[in-house]
């Protein structure tokens, strides 16, 4: 979806539509889940992500539409990314879909300090997937390499390859307990390891596809955290 296709209004309309799709599902299911109006930990949740989500939107709108057209493609291209990507899409739905059962029938019991703990990390999560977009105009949703696409070195880049991924994983671990659930982490985890073959995988594509990425897997070494991995 190039942004040359669209004018800046149309695309401001698009993502708009797919924010507010999303905060009415997220909102209806929180509360379909959980069979209160009062789950305060779901509300808290979603103003959030509509600060957060409405916030990032703003600064592409008029810093980089190219990359906001990129981050709305959703059909991946490589047939094993495809498979990942479904796999991965089932557990986080589950990470953020079931914590409401959790509040319904009392499963876990999250303090409120635990809670908010959580939705600091998840205000991290965004801000690092922020400063990702600002160094990496590249940023597709999907794995591709793109014409005139250049390897980037600065920013959270030059401390590990893959500072997106650090950021979605963080998401996905913090919302449950940020909607009050410990039992939904387990699931969240489940996808650190579909993350790390989607890294491995795209990491072969970009050293066969994207001139200089070799040489930068020598200079920084570690994928997601320093030190280990």
């Amino acid at each position: 979806m190039p942004a040359s296709k669209f004018t800046k209004t149309k695309l401001t309309v698009i993502a708009l539509v797919e924010v507010l799709a999303f905060i009415v599902v997220m909102a209806a299911i929180c509360h379909l889940t959980s069979g209160r109006w009062n789950y305060w930990q779901a509300w808290v949740f979603i103003a959030i992500l509509v600060v957060a989500v409405l916030a990032i939107l703003v600064y592409l709108i008029r810093n980089d539409p190219e990359l906001l057209a990129r981050r709305m493609q959703y059909r991946e291209k490589e047939t094993k990314q495809k498979k990942i990507v479904n796999i991965s899409g089932i557990l986080i739905t589950i990470a953020f879909v079931l914590p409401g059962l959790d509040i319904r029938f009392g499963w876990s019991h999250v303090p409120a300090a635990v809670v908010v703990l959580a939705e600091i990390g998840i205000l991290a999560a965004f801000a690092l997937f922020f400063w990702t977009m600002r160094e990496n105009t590249y940023l597709s949703r999907i794995v591709e390499v793109q014409s005139e696409q250049k390897v980037i070195t600065s920013g959270p880049y030059s401390v590990v390859r893959h500072p997106m991924y650090v950021a979605v994983i963080l998401m996905c671990i913090a919302t449950p307990i940020a909607l009050g659930s410990y039992w939904m982490v387990i699931p969240a985890i489940l996808t650190i390891p579909i993350m790390t073959a989607r890294i491995l995988n795209e990491e072969k594509l970009l050293q066969e596809n994207l001139v200089g990425y070799t040489e930068y897997m020598g200079k920084t070494r570690y994928r997601l955290i320093p030190g280990i991995w």
